[in-house]
């Protein structure tokens, strides 16, 4: 759910990416997903590094130049797939949620106004950040919402105790060491992305209103666990 700039890439650069991954956003056009020069393997919102090999997320490489970024999308959530969301996570005035690359903010700007709860959102786009704050002070919740312009894959989610994902399966991967901080009982809700093999709690799948699109939402209660994956169920 974010945009991000690319970082000292030629432009050149820029347009054989997103030549490359035209065919990837048709096939899924409610995703969010960005190119670099290693294969993604799906859509996805947060940067991944643009070189093979490369550091992560907010790190230099190993020869001390910036790693290369390339953003190609950003689509949101349509409202009724994030009322399933924040329903399936059972969100009350005493939870804190976060949202992992929160984009305008709509999420936790919802959570905050519907619930009275805390909520945090992170994103990498400065662009973004700033209209997350404006939707939090136009729907009256600033004193609730926090949005920090940061590196989801370096952000502390001990206090969260639900977060909410939309992502893709390489960065959700990614993000497993972080998640598995939440305490027992923190719920994690992804929209149309798992957590690579970690079977979720409950998985319901539902048409959109808005987009006449099916979508999937998974949800899991922490601690993270193995085991069979239940089937997906219809709201």
């Amino acid at each position: 759910m974010t945009r991000i700039a690319a970082q000292a890439v030629p432009l050149l650069v820029l347009c054989i990416s997103l030549i490359g991954c035209a065919q990837d956003y048709e096939d899924k056009p409610h995703s969010l997903f960005l190119c670099s020069d290693e294969s993604m393997g799906g859509p996805a919102v947060q940067a991944e590094t643009g070189r093979a090999g490369s550091a992560q997320p907010g790190e230099a490489l190993a020869d001390g130049n910036e790693p290369a970024v390339l953003f190609v999308a950003y689509v949101a959530t349509p409202p009724d797939i994030l009322d399933r969301m924040l329903k399936m996570a059972r969100v009350t005035k005493r939870d804190v949620i976060c949202d992992l690359g929160c984009g305008d903010g709509r999420i936790i700007v919802t959570a905050a106004k519907r619930y009275g709860c805390k909520a945090i959102g992170y994103d990498l786009d400065h662009l973004r950040v700033e209209e997350a704050r404006r939707n939090a002070e136009k729907n009256g919740v600033a004193h609730l919402v926090t949005i920090e312009q940061k590196d989801i894959l370096q952000v502390d989610l001990r206090e969260a105790t639900v977060v909410t994902l939309y992502l893709g399966p390489k960065l959700n991967e990614r993000l497993i060491p972080q998640l598995q901080t939440l305490r027992p009982g923190s719920r994690i809700v992804s929209h149309d992305f798992d957590l690579a093999g970690i079977p979720p709690d409950k998985v319901v799948e539902m048409t959109s209103r808005e987009d006449r699109r099916k979508h999937t939402i998974y949800l899991w209660t922490c601690p993270l666990k193995t085991g069979a994956r239940p089937q997906a169920s219809q709201p």
